[in-house]
């Protein structure tokens, strides 16, 4: 196993800053993992952040994590093109160690208010994935990544996923970012264990692994059920630093280890004080498990043909569209079923049929809410 990093998602916060701060000082904060779409918005970049910024990547401890790529978007968009675009002037600026994007499509006619969901795995979505991350890398340069879903429709979707992710990784020699809370949300929301679910991932891909927190919420369309959510607002649960002990030891190529908080679960000196502590003891860990041996697989960048033609799917899309107006607009878990059944993803590869309801209301509640928030409030 090559040396654990601790790491810590800093972006342009100033209740993560504030909670950073202390552990840098320390010099214990090792790599940075920054945002770097999330700036879109901001007019003037303070030159602080920039020098930050430039610290560690002179150092190649700088990863890039993207927000609003969209990933599996049926047609080739104009704001596709700009982010790849923005990919490269940011990747030629700082030197990136590796860029990771998440998984899914964003809803909404506008990237930057919509939710990251899930998309069928089918052929068309296999080959439209691969595109797009063969376009990421020539534009970056350096390892490209995908992570795991919070969030699925199925318990038929969560066993596919692993499957899923290594197929679309491997003609770029991709990598994952292992989110042990989005496993967590899995393992609750779909009543599986740990083991169970550890092997359903392709591990021997797994270069980086976050830890955050998250919330519960009541199903009402599923009376009775607590649905676990991505929403990165809280302390890191017991449950989630087991989960990290175990899977040091499962991912032969693991390099970077990253806690995450959003500034919204930052704002008071008892939520910073608690990142700080959950900090040390991810550091600690790393520390106990380090054995600085050389990493299974560098997921260095191989030569690539990228075709002038983005590969696009006009069904997928007007679908993806069609979902995302039904998610964002349904005024009840009733109007959501009613919309969704007389849709053209009814009896179609989206199946449907077989998601779960507390799961379809829950991606309501995901897709109205990030409509509302401004982007850097990213809740799964």
């Amino acid at each position: 196993m090559p040396e654990l990093i601790s790491t810590v998602a800093c972006n342009l916060d100033n209740n993560i800053l504030a909670a950073c701060l202390p552990l840098m000082e320390a010099a214990r904060v090792e790599a940075i993992e920054w945002s770097f779409d999330a700036l879109y918005a901001v007019e003037n970049v303070p030159a602080w952040f920039e020098e930050l910024l430039t610290a560690f990547s002179q150092e190649n401890r700088l990863i890039g994590h993207g927000v609003f790529f969209s990933l599996f978007s049926g047609r080739w968009l104009p704001e596709q093109q700009q982010w790849l675009d923005h990919l490269k002037t940011v990747s030629r600026h700082y030197r990136f160690d590796h860029v990771t994007e998440h998984f899914g499509f964003m809803t909404g006619k506008d990237f930057h208010h919509g939710a990251p969901l899930n998309i069928p795995y089918t052929p068309v979505t296999l080959n439209i994935g691969r595109d797009r991350l063969k376009r990421m890398q020539d534009a970056c340069e350096c390892p490209v990544g995908l992570e795991n879903l919070a969030f699925s429709y199925s318990l038929e979707e969560v066993k596919k996923h692993g499957d899923f992710l290594n197929e679309l990784l491997e003609p770029v020699n991709g990598f994952i970012i292992l989110d042990l809370h989005n496993l967590y949300c899995q393992a609750h929301n779909f009543d599986l264990s740990f083991d169970a679910l550890k092997a359903l991932y392709p591990l021997h891909r797994v270069r980086e692994i976050h830890i955050s927190g998250g919330s519960w919420h009541e199903s009402e369309a599923a009376p009775g059920k607590t649905v676990r959510r991505d929403t990165h607002d809280d302390a890191v649960p017991e449950v989630v630093f087991n989960y990290l002990d175990k899977a040091i030891d499962l991912c032969p190529s693991l390099k970077y280890v990253v806690l995450e908080q959003l500034g919204t679960g930052l704002a008071t000196e008892e939520s910073r004080s608690a990142f700080g502590n959950d900090f040390l003891r991810m550091d600690q860990l790393l520390k106990n498990k380090n054995t600085n041996t050389a990493p299974l697989n560098t997921f260095l960048p191989q030569a690539l043909r990228i075709p002038a033609q983005a590969r696009e799917d006009e069904t997928l899309y007007r679908q993806q569209l069609e979902l995302s107006q039904i998610l964002e607009t349904a005024a009840s878990f009733e109007a959501t079923m009613k919309a969704l059944q007389a849709s053209s993803l009814a009896h179609s590869a989206w199946q449907i049929e077989n998601w779960d309801p507390a799961m379809i209301e829950t991606a309501a509640k995901i897709a109205q809410k990030w409509k509302r928030q401004t982007p850097d409030r990213r809740i799964t």
